[in-house]
């Protein structure tokens, strides 16, 4: 029987860059059409939304049940 440390070593790399990023969401600043707001991109790199705010962008992230990560 295989523990989770085992099964960790077997992974491919690709498998294991892979591993959470349904969960994971990246915020950054950014300027549209002159204004500053923040991207939401998902963890391959999509993106997702931009908002107005930080704190609503990491809130909205939450929401559907994802980690937010900043990016500076």
């Amino acid at each position: 029987m295989m523990n989770s440390s085992d099964t960790l070593r077997e992974m491919s790399p690709k498998a294991f860059a892979a591993l959470g990023t349904p969960y994971l969401a990246y915020v950054k600043a950014v300027t549209v059409d002159g204004e500053a707001g923040f991207a939401v991109h998902s963890a391959d790199g999509s993106p997702m939304a931009v908002l107005n705010d930080r704190e609503v962008a990491f809130a909205a992230v939450r929401q559907h049940d994802m980690e937010p990560l900043s990016v500076h």
